[in-house]
């Protein structure tokens, strides 16, 4: 069954031993990020996620950490494993034609699930708990227990909202994960980046002189939603329809009070107002994912007009810095889910791991069914022009037997397969507004290594070695002795 909103997937956490409620009287300011630091980088069995029940004058309680570990971000979404997510997108889009009777009627059905999960239209209600307490009279940020996360950092930031924009011509719904500097009770920094969807919107609403770009900040919900709002989908592309795949039942939605959107009827607290495209302020520093302290720059105002939230409701928050963190299993769904959609352009493409080290832009491995010369750069350049994989500095191609969810194995094939002089790909080109190491902004060099077998087609004339592997034969037989050698499992 889908779980349908936070209290229920923190009850599924507590179930299965995920959860820890913490009572002792917390600051939201730096201490509650020193705890979820520890336990973000302490022993995997510790790892758990956090609700903080007694957060320091405030009466509501924060959560945090909640899909920080493989476990609990494959329950958030439903799923055993993350790498189920990637094989139930492979199977709907399986273009092959069904074999026999049985395989029409179980790809009708894929499909049937499928449109049943997104609905054939929005699911609207009248009311829903999000709104069961109205404020539209002087509303005020002050009663959030928004983190202070770092000590630089330049104020308190909402970090785990879904941020409900349209396009401004096309009407067309954008959600997105931007963090959100508190300027004062009624304002708030948009931080959304040049590449990412509410920065489209900020760009046509200029265009086309709108003062006004309406915008609903959501926070809690289905777990399901909440994630997809971090999502990179192509543009155009709902993410709230992409929550209802991923979670077998469409999201429901509710009239926000005072701007023309519809927010998840589910949600813990909703944030109305608009984002003025004309009015921009200073915002940062903050303390980042790169592990480092964005500077400051100027981003757009968002004005507060309504509050609308749960009688009790429960702040879902989240901080990013050194990794490993909670955002780096938040990205590793993404790269299960994105999968399939890589290899519908390059089928060639067997798997791909983006390590924590390389805070998901900064490093991306690749292996690949090498079928002709130059089939490496194929893949890098390919992988360049796909998405938001554009901001990938560093591609590295293996070949299809190296498993490259295995740092060890894809670094011994970079190393030991690499003629630096021959085999590297260099080129410029866009890369995340959070890459302090360009000199440009947001834009910089890239580099793709071929660390896969070279081929003499492409240079290569001494031919390429054999892989060191024991025989089947040897390997079998030591298989069935191993028990009786005393040497373990």
């Amino acid at each position: 069954m889908p779980i349908n909103d936070l209290r229920a997937f923190l009850e599924r956490l507590e179930q299965d031993q995920q959860l820890v409620r913490i009572t002792q009287p917390i600051s939201r300011d730096l201490e509650i990020t020193e705890i979820t630091d520890r336990v973000s980088k302490g022993p995997a069995a510790a790892n758990k996620a956090l609700l903080f029940e007694n957060v320091d004058g405030f009466d509501m309680s924060a959560a945090i950490n909640l899909f920080g570990s493989a476990r609990r971000m494959a329950s958030a979404l439903g799923v055993d494993d993350l790498d189920e997510l990637g094989q139930r997108l492979n199977d709907l889009l399986d273009f092959r034609l069904p074999q026999g009777l049985g395989g029409m009627l179980s790809r009708g059905q894929d499909f049937l699930g499928a449109l049943r999960s997104i609905g054939l239209g929005p699911s609207k209600a009248r009311s829903g708990p999000v709104q069961e307490v109205v404020e539209k009279e002087r509303p005020s940020l002050a009663s959030l227990p928004i983190l202070r996360c770092w000590p630089d950092d330049g104020g308190r930031f909402i970090t785990l909202p879904q941020v409900i924009t349209r396009d401004p011509e096309s009407g067309t719904r954008n959600v997105g994960m931007y963090r959100l500097q508190v300027v004062d009770d009624q304002r708030l920094l948009m931080h959304w980046q040049r590449h990412k969807g509410g920065a489209e919107h900020e760009r046509v609403a200029l265009q086309i002189h709108k003062d006004k770009i309406p915008t609903a900040i959501v926070l809690g919900g289905d777990p399901a939603s909440m994630w997809c709002a971090s999502a990179p989908l192509p543009p155009n592309i709902d993410e709230y329809l992409m929550a209802g795949w991923v979670r077998g039942k469409p999201v429901e939605f509710v009239d926000c009070v005072s701007q023309p959107l519809e927010v998840p009827s589910q949600a813990e607290i909703v944030l109305e107002g608009y984002v003025d495209p004309n009015q921009h302020l200073p915002e940062g520093p903050f303390g980042d994912h790169t592990g480092y302290y964005t500077p400051v720059e100027p981003y757009p105002v968002f004005h507060l007009t309504a509050i609308t939230h749960r009688r009790d409701p429960i702040y879902p928050t989240t901080i990013v810095g050194v990794p490993p963190m909670e955002d780096v299993w938040m990205g590793k769904a993404t790269e299960r889910l994105f999968l399939p959609l890589m290899r519908l352009f390059m089928p060639e493409i067997r798997d791909v791991c983006m390590p924590a080290e390389g805070v998901f832009h900064n490093l991306v491995l690749v292996s690949i069914h090498k079928r002709y010369p130059g089939h490496a750069r194929k893949v890098m350049h390919g992988l360049w022009g796909l998405g938001l994989m554009m901001l990938a500095k560093c591609l590295v191609i293996v070949d299809e037997w190296v498993d490259v969810q295995d740092p060890s194995m894809s670094a011994w094939q970079a190393l030991g397969n690499v003629d630096w002089a021959h085999d590297l790909e260099l080129t410029m080109g866009p890369v995340d507004d959070l890459d302090h190491a360009s000199y440009a902004h947001s834009y910089g060099g890239k580099i793709g290594i071929d660390a896969t077998a070279k081929l003499p087609e492409e240079g290569h004339s001494r031919g390429w070695p054999q892989r060191i592997e024991m025989s089947p034969e040897v390997k079998s037989r030591v298989d069935e002795i191993w028990k009786q050698l005393g040497l373990g499992s």
